[in-house]
């Protein structure tokens, strides 16, 4: 018998996002966390592998120009600092 209640906070804007996109698959929110309960409690953990955000592409182009030895270096924060008061 269901009649166990769970609240949580969010923001307005993620739960509309989330609506959305439950209702795209014929999902009820309420529907969706209990899915999310069911998997967790027969997986043991998580039902899913929790990545960090991915960068944009600004982000990973800077991060290829540094693996390949590229970018600024700095002996200091100080002269890093100074590096950025002449910009």
């Amino acid at each position: 018998m269901v009649n166990d209640t769970v609240q949580v906070r969010v923001t307005p804007e993620l739960k509309e996002k989330a609506e959305s996109v439950f209702k795209s698959i014929g999902l009820k929110t309420s529907e969706a966390i209990r899915l999310f309960l069911q998997q967790s409690v027969n997986s043991g953990g998580l039902p899913f592998q929790p990545m960090a955000k991915q960068p944009n592409a600004e982000t990973r182009e800077a991060m290829k120009e540094l693996e390949k030895g590229g970018g600024d270096r700095f002996k200091s924060s100080d002269d890093l600092f100074k590096s950025w008061d002449k910009k």
